[in-house]
């Protein structure tokens, strides 16, 4: 029982948010609503609150919590892109080590044996690409972030790549949301919400499928060379 106390925080950690209605604390309508008080928070106190953005969207990153798009656009918006985009990867990247942890820690052996479909796969993929394979999924995230942070786990994959792959591959997705973000002044404006759909215009979503296509590239070539080898 005591490889499952680290999952079992998450997991209290988790019921304790939906419980609490945290997840509403973390919304659209509560980045609006408190835009002014946080700003005023962010250039009174700029470490502080950076300390405080990272270690919040790691929290909420480990616990799996379905509203770090609203962080990642708060982000770009106190701390403007190029900040915002660095605090947000960091946090990331800790929350999903975080994950992966407990998971390696706690599930490994267990929930392989049980993986569904989908997990099935991903895992698979883990296994004869590594890193590139991981870094592919990363820079195009169609497979969603929990899911991606607990396959490698139960892989067996090692902790450096995976974290490596994770810092890098979600820069770029990342940089989007804050650039949006950045930009929210004149959607408060006028009232709306922002078009978070512009991830998929062509002249951002090509360059990612460019760079998950080489990133598959590079898993390919390696399970050939270490199918060769």
């Amino acid at each position: 029982m005591k490889r499952f106390w680290p999952l079992a925080v998450l997991l209290a950690g988790l019921a304790v948010a939906w419980a609490s209605g945290a997840t509403q604390w973390l919304s659209w309508e509560a980045l609006a609503s408190n835009r002014a008080a946080l700003a005023a928070s962010v250039a009174a106190s700029p470490l502080a609150s950076a300390l405080a953005f990272v270690s919040l969207y790691a929290l909420v990153v480990a616990f799996s919590l379905p509203v770090a798009i609203w962080l990642t656009l708060g982000g770009g918006f106190l701390f403007g892109q190029w900040l915002g985009t660095g605090l947000v990867v960091v946090g990331a990247t800790g929350g999903a080590c975080l994950l992966f942890l407990a998971a390696r820690y706690a599930l490994a052996e267990s929930l392989a044996r049980k993986a569904g479909p989908l997990l099935a796969k991903v895992r698979q993929g883990v296994e004869s690409g590594g890193f590139w394979y991981l870094l592919s999924l990363r820079l195009l995230p169609v497979v969603p972030f929990w899911l991606v942070n607990l396959a490698p786990a139960l892989a067996g994959m090692r902790f450096a790549p995976f974290a490596l792959a994770t810092l890098v591959g979600i820069i770029p997705g990342t940089a989007v949301f804050c650039g949006i973000g950045a930009g929210l002044g004149e959607v408060f404006a006028s009232g709306g919400r922002p078009d978070l759909k512009v991830i998929f215009a062509p002249q951002i979503l090509l360059p990612l499928v460019g760079l998950a296509a080489l990133s598959l590239l590079g898993a390919w070539w390696r399970g050939r060379n270490r199918a060769h080898g």
